[in-house]
């Protein structure tokens, strides 16, 4: 099934011709409908919104972050350095549970607070509290109000495919493709089409699923594999890397590898969560599937290396 020729996500209504096509419209952030984007709440998503952000922190005495996850933490480790109280407001009972299961988002939670970042689980937001304008804080559920002059939101993303409806393409959180980034249609791979980056839901043959990963490292890579499969078409190689990221909170680097999920057994392969230094390894089934390293990155790449060799759990320094 050949889809029509989308329209350029920037026209209104131009068609642009193609012989090869890249999507790589990446994704937006999901808007809260009772914190709009306007001056003293925030989305962070580009280079102009963390300017504003920035310039906003350097002129507030606190700030709320809506939303515990890797953005919303990283907002809040820098404006702790910056002298600026911070809250962190989480609708779940574990923040990251879904990417890093509850011990080890747990683990970053306290990490967090031993900071003195004040982080509160498993609370709803109703809605900004303003005065003449300024941001004075959030209004929770139940009534209380949590102080900051600034508020910024981070509650996820969604892919940005609304300009490929009619296309004929399969859209599913995502543009749907096969294992070699090819965008498909009815199932069906076509022809001098992929997707790559935050836009793309591909099909992981070592997960066994479609998979959408929202990371830097992986639009790179993604980018790289595309290209390939346009230029060499069904000789390119399948895609399956070790999914991996990395985020910088409080002077210590975190770091992720795989591909976790809730039920996985986890155990502390190297140090100790409380001396901010360790290594956590995640298996399913007696397979390694995934690790958390802080400050020990040499440890967390030689565990990826072990998940892509398909290795048992625990892994052998474990034993």
């Amino acid at each position: 099934m050949e889809p029509a020729t989308p329209a350029s996500p920037s026209s209104a209504g131009e068609e642009v011709p193609y012989d090869l096509l890249v999507i790589a419209t990446g994704a937006e952030p999901r808007v809260l409908r009772a914190f709009e984007p306007s001056s003293g709440v925030y989305y962070l998503r580009t280079i102009e919104d963390a300017l504003q952000v920035r310039d906003a922190l350097l002129k507030a005495q606190e700030l709320v972050v809506i939303g515990a996850g890797f953005i919303g933490l990283e907002v809040a480790s820098s404006a702790s350095t910056l002298g600026v109280d911070v809250t962190v407001l989480e609708a779940l009972p574990v923040p990251l549970s879904r990417a890093i299961g509850d011990d080890m988002g747990n683990a970053v939670a306290d990490f967090h607070r031993r900071h003195g970042v004040k982080v509160r689980t498993g609370v709803a937001v109703e809605g900004v509290v303003a005065e003449s304008g300024c941001v004075e804080g959030v209004k929770l559920a139940e009534g209380e109000v949590v102080p900051g002059q600034v508020v910024v939101v981070g509650v996820g993303v969604s892919p940005v495919t609304a300009w490929l409806e009619g296309s004929g393409l399969d859209i599913d959180n995502g543009v749907v493709c096969d294992d070699k980034l090819r965008a498909t249609a009815g199932g069906r791979p076509v022809p001098g089409v992929v997707a790559a980056g935050d836009v793309a839901r591909w099909f992981h043959p070592a997960y066994g699923t479609h998979v959408r990963v929202e990371h830097w490292t992986n639009a790179v890579e993604q980018g790289e594999a595309a290209a390939r499969t346009l230029l060499l078409a069904e000789a390119a190689p399948v895609f399956e890397p070790v999914p991996y990221f990395w985020s910088d909170q409080h002077g210590a680097k975190i770091q992720f590898v795989g591909d976790a999920r809730p039920w996985d057994d986890v155990v502390v392969v190297d140090g100790s969560v409380e001396e901010e230094r360790f290594v956590a390894a995640y298996g399913r089934g007696g397979k390694l599937t995934a690790a958390l390293g802080m400050r020990r990155p040499a440890k967390v790449m030689a565990l990826q290396r072990l998940i892509g060799e398909g290795a048992a759990f625990p892994p052998p320094e474990h034993g």
